[in-house]
Order: structure tokens, then C-alpha cells, then sequence
């Protein structure tokens, strides 16, 4: 299994994730991870990303190649994340026929109505849960 994570701004939230599903021994794949920039990859590196790339193009290349495509929200809405996420990324990551496990973050002007305002260390967990069902399915 493929899975690709994606981030930017510091890339605190991929190396959450990242670190998170490194500790899950039932969750079996790659983990890819794509920040928007250097600082963004050099954190998910740090948290034990199997394969890392900086940019728009490897998020255009590693999400028609992925599975599960994590990460914010954001990446699938053009412009967002301070101008970070391009237009061919959000598209990239939307068309997809990966699986995507978004996380809502509540920032950059765009809001998730319905959502609680939970912090990202208390979705984490609900995250690496569905994805372990997914791969207990799939794998």
C-alpha cells in the first residue's frame, strides 16, 4: 500500500501522522511524504517517511501513484495553506482515485461546519484507526 502523506507550513501535522503510523504495526506500506516545502519534507523526513519530495509536482505525481492520500484539509482546495497548496495540486489530490483521509483544520479561512474543534493530537488517533481498517480490508 502507497501512502502518501502530504503538508506544509513547518509540517508539524504530516509529522504527527507520519510518526503515529510508524508506531501502528498493522498499518503495512510505504509512507510517502510530500511537503509543499523544505521545511514541511525535513520534518515528515525526521518522523520516518519511507520516501520523501518537495513541490507541486511530486504531490501531481505521487497522488495518481497512491492509495491513501493524507493530510489537511487544505490539500484539496486551491490556494489554501497561505498560498502553498497550487491550483494542479488541489486538483491532483481531488481527482484521484486514492482513498483521502483529510483532516480538519479549521485555519486559512476555511471552516468545516459540522466539525468539532478538536486538536490535531485528538484526530490522529480516529485517523490511524480508519486507515488500520482500511488496510485489514484491502491488505
Amino acid at each position: 500500500m502507497n501512502i502518501l502523506v502530504i503538508d506544509g507550513q513547518g509540517g508539524g501535522c504530516g509529522k504527527q501522522i507520519i510518526s503515529a503510523i510508524k508506531k501502528e504495526k498493522a498499518i503495512q506500506g510505504t509512507i510517502i511524504a510530500v511537503g509543499t516545502n523544505s521545511t514541511a519534507t525535513a520534518a515528515m523526513a525526521k518522523a520516518g517517511a519511507d520516501r520523501i519530495a518537495t513541490g507541486t509536482n511530486p504531490i501531481i505525481v505521487c497522488s495518481a501513484k497512491a492509495d491513501v492520500i493524507i493530510g489537511p484539509i487544505g490539500i484539496v482546495i486551491a490556494n489554501s495553506m497561505l498560498g502553498e497548496i497550487t491550483a494542479e495540486a488541489a486538483v491532483a489530490v481531488a481527482s484521484s482515485p486514492a482513498v483521502r483521509m483529510l483532516l480538519p483544520m479549521n485555519q486559512c479561512d476555511n471552516i468545516v461546519i459540522g466539525v468539532q474543534d478538536a486538536s490535531l493530537k485528538a484526530t490522529i488517533p480516529a485517523l490511524v484507526d480508519a486507515l488500520r481498517r482500511l488496510c485489514v480490508k484491502d491488505c
